[in-house]
């Protein structure tokens, strides 16, 4: 099968509704730019129907037909599969073997800094696409598609851009640093030295290993050998258990005591006889030349017993002089930066603290390198943003080829990659509402109604069908690129001009001029309205706001093309943003008005959930000088929300912002002469049902 330019993907899971044969089809998707990549994946559909029926009053029709799911957009993604990803338990775990409902970290702004949070993975899946790998000063390597995003100390970056032209775009430079913990250190190996080494730190630290003479009454006394350890965490239970079953202990189990509004449950493990009691004391006798692996597993163990990690401070205590050397001895070794505290008790023991020095970074390390058995120890969440990790980029350079990359989308938009921050891929809310997946499906993957001219035909002709007006292209462009080579909306078309039925059309594109003999004849009839969408005559910022679209001029090229053929033709100036482009309103009205649009409407920002963040990581990235402004006043316009889904208002906003909106549009719209609001009705009095066979029956 040819290979054609573009992007290809897979090893996405499949919506349950598609066929399973692929098709390879050349979409001819900024073929200037992307000289290398895979061709786009199209799927037919095997759609039951054709037609959806609205009820909403926002919306100025009640049928639509959508001929493609998904959209070639360009996302922000993807990561080598060997990449490590933190998890919340503290571990690591690549990329490739991430799945939806794992918990990991991400992080969100509170008050000046980005802290890390839990969060959850909500879609994984691959691609295949040119790999670029980035080189740290600490030695990490990062291997992502050039549209991937890193936060760095100025803001989100693209792996690569330009200053200027059509891939204008903040990008990675040899000057930026990455955000982040720093690189991740490798697990250490469960061998004997090391659960040997576990055993001696969580035994000594919270264990019960005692001999003691018994004198019952009137009876020869006995000696009485007792081990006991009790833990709230069964984590550290589990593991003491296991690995005592391991050297030949064996030992029972029981609930130490029953949880209380002061306390938490307790489980304990014990043994009892005199042999089981001497194994232990050899299991946990101080060595004469310990290993590392020894050593690593002595500080697992000691830190899950006594240790603890809270307000970005890890500290161990103890009041044993023996276990504190040991402490010191192997964070020394391990190359730990610490210092001893010795704290004075009255009562009690004096106590001595060995606190970790190092900030988060070494904190990870030394959670990674040990492996604690307690994740509750574990938990980084609230820690700021900030290290001293050495996270200067010194390369970025391409692979050459295509390469398999994963991504995944999470609760926060955003996880943590080996040791620095990254952005993740998040679906737009047509396809959470089509069970598509936010990566694959949405960059790559169109799926095409199969036989949609024929489909239509049976609906029309269905006995009890009345003409309405239908919309074509109310959710995604009914001009996507494939539609070059599929012509499904074409043969939408050809139905509709045959049946003489009404229909609408909005488009950005300019494959529509393509379909102008049908257009045309549509028109003599009033059976056609044609909305073209123009977000802004900059071309700089359309490049940010829509980077694969039409350009501005483009699109004023086919309102003037479609006026002058007799096609009815307003303008849509969708979305306004405030403080963006709300400025060029009334020179898009007079721009469009000169081409010879006969109406306009617009169409207030919306930011429903799946739309939120990636708004305003769009604003961060670009605007994040003004991007609170933006923000305050959608928020102004929303009745102090970034949402408003209620009827009436969702589509033009409410209050003095909003109203000052209307009343700047229907002034340009008056001074150019153009009307708001809907188009010229259509006429039904035309349509001429198909008949079974494909016949067109005669009007009476």
């Amino acid at each position: 099968m040819a290979v054609y330019k573009g992007r290809g993907a897979t090893g996405n899971p499949q919506p349950r509704f598609l066929k399973p044969a692929i098709e390879q089809v050349d979409d001819g998707w900024y073929r200037d730019e992307v000289p290398d990549s895979i061709a786009t994946q199209v799927r037919p559909e095997a759609a039951r129907s054709i037609i959806t029926r609205n009820d909403s009053p926002d919306i100025p029709f009640e049928q639509s037909i959508n001929p493609y799911r998904g959209c070639e957009h360009g996302c922000a993604y993807c990561l080598s599969g060997d990449t490590t990803i933190l998890m919340c338990n503290g571990s690591t775990r690549p990329i490739a073997d991430i799945r939806p409902g794992d918990e990991i970290y991400g992080t969100v702004r509170r008050g000046c800094y980005r802290r890390y949070v839990r969060t959850r993975v909500l879609a994984h899946w691959s691609v295949i696409k040119p790999a670029w790998r980035i080189t740290l000063e600490d030695a990490t390597e990062l291997v992502a598609g050039a549209d991937h995003r890193f936060l760095t100390e100025r803001g989100w970056k693209f792996v690569t851009g330009t200053q200027c032209g059509a891939s204008q775009r903040p990008h990675l430079t040899m000057g930026n640093k990455l955000m982040g913990t720093g690189a991740f250190s490798a697990a250490p190996v469960h061998d004997e030295d090391y659960r040997t080494g576990y055993l001696c730190g969580m035994i000594r630290g919270d264990g019960t290993l005692c001999e003691y003479p018994y004198f019952p009454s009137g009876k020869k006394p006995q000696m009485v050998h007792r081990f006991r350890l009790a833990l709230c965490d069964t984590e550290a239970l589990d593991r003491a258990q296991n690995w005592l079953g391991v050297a030949s202990v064996e030992t029972k189990r029981y609930s130490f005591c029953v949880a209380s509004s002061h306390r938490r449950a307790m489980e304990a493990i014990y043994a009892q006889t005199r042999h089981k009691v001497l194994q232990i004391r050899e299991l946990v006798a101080w060595p004469a030349s310990p290993s590392r692996s020894w050593r690593l597993g002595f500080l697992a163990g000691i830190f899950d017993a006594e240790g603890s990690y809270s307000c970005g401070i890890l500290r161990i205590p103890n009041t044993d002089a023996d276990i504190i050397h040991w402490i010191c001895e192997s964070l020394r070794t391990l190359d730990f930066s610490f210092i001893v505290e010795h704290v004075h008790r009255e009562p009690g023991k004096p106590i001595d603290v060995v606190r970790l020095l190092g900030g988060l970074r070494a904190v990870l390390r030394f959670f990674h390198t040990v492996d604690p058995a307690i994740m509750r120890k574990r938990s980084i969440c609230g820690q700021a943003v900030k290290s001293e990790a050495r996270l200067g980029i010194t390369r970025i350079e391409p692979l050459g080829g295509a390469t398999r990359l994963y991504d995944i989308s999470t609760g926060t938009e955003d996880f943590i990659a080996n040791g620095v921050v990254s952005h993740n891929c998040y679906a737009r809310p047509s396809h959470a509402y089509m069970d598509l997946s936010p990566g694959i499906d949405f960059e790559t993957k169109i799926f095409y109604k199969a036989d949609a001219g024929r489909l239509l035909e049976q609906e029309l002709g269905a006995r009890g069908y009345v003409p309405k007006p239908i919309t074509i292209g109310a959710n995604t462009d009914p001009y996507q690129p494939v539609e070059r080579e599929l012509k499904v909306t074409r043969s939408l078309l050809e139905v509709l001009e045959r049946t003489r039925h009404p229909l609408s059309l909005i488009t950005k594109g300019t494959l529509i001029l393509r379909d102008l003999d049908l257009l045309r004849s549509l028109a003599r009839d009033r059976l056609v309205n044609v909305f073209v969408s123009i977000t802004s005559l900059d071309a700089d910022l359309k490049r940010t706001l829509e980077p694969r679209a039409a350009s501005p001029q483009a699109r004023l090229r086919v309102v003037r093309e479609l006026v002058a053929a007799g096609v009815p033709t307003g303008v849509l100036v969708a979305p306004i943003i405030p403080a963006v482009n709300d400025c060029e309103l009334e020179d898009i009205v007079a721009a469009v008005a000169a081409q010879g649009a006969t109406k306009a409407g617009y169409v207030l920002l919306r930011l429903p959930h799946e739309l939120k963040g990636l708004f305003r990581q769009w604003l961060d990235e670009h605007l994040p000088e003004r991007a609170e402004h933006v923000m305050s006043l959608i928020r102004a316009a929303r009745d102090g929300r970034e949402n408003d889904p209620r009827f009436g208002s969702r589509m033009v906003g409410s209050g003095a912002w909003a109203q000052l909106l209307r009343d700047r549009f229907a002034l340009a719209c008056r001074r150019h002469g153009l009307s708001m609001g809907r188009m010229r009705e259509l006429s039904v009095e035309h349509f001429r049902s198909p008949a079974l066979g494909g016949q067109i029956s005669l009007p009476l």
